[in-house]
């Protein structure tokens, strides 16, 4: 049994793709499904000990124009696959692969050291090493009354 994630309008599109294939094969129309909605970045997130990895599917695109920014704990990859130019004795008998510009942002924890980010583009996957910053340790800080006696601040409640 394969597992799939489950898409309510997958039947919908798969009958827009077959009603468009039969008027292109008239020579009516032009793409179909056309749009932002097409084009998925599928996410890989791994956590580790040390680190964050995020793995995303690039397939087809330049690693040069791959635009990877991080803003306010957020990760944003940004890039544009080019459409093929086609000769005037050329046209498509099927064309499945998307075009155009995609764009996926993901919220990052406050854990992430924004400053030793890396990344590498290899066979289509764009890998993002997010290092998690040393952990924070919690600091006693001790309180001075004016009375003499002094107060010590645990952050703890007490019963």
């Amino acid at each position: 049994m394969v597992m799939q994630r489950w898409d309510p309008y997958r039947d919908l599109r798969n009958m827009d793709d077959t009603i468009n294939r039969l008027w292109r094969s008239f020579g009516v129309g032009n793409n179909f499904r056309e749009g932002a909605e097409d084009w998925n970045v599928l996410l890989d997130v791994i956590q580790k000990k040390d680190e964050i990895l995020v793995k995303a599917s690039v397939p087809g695109i330049d690693p040069g124009s791959l635009d990877v920014s991080i803003e306010d704990s957020v990760l944003t990859i940004k890039a544009e696959r080019k459409p093929e130019t086609l000769t005037a004795d050329e046209s498509y008998l099927l064309q499945e692969r998307p075009s155009g510009v995609f764009y996926r942002a993901l919220h990052l924890p406050d854990s992430v050291d924004a400053n030793r980010v890396h990344s590498n583009c290899e066979n289509g996957v764009l890998t993002i090493v997010l290092p998690k910053a040393e952990e924070r340790k919690r600091k006693q800080i001790t309180v001075k009354v004016s009375g003499g006696k002094a107060l010590e601040a645990s952050g703890k409640k007490e019963k």
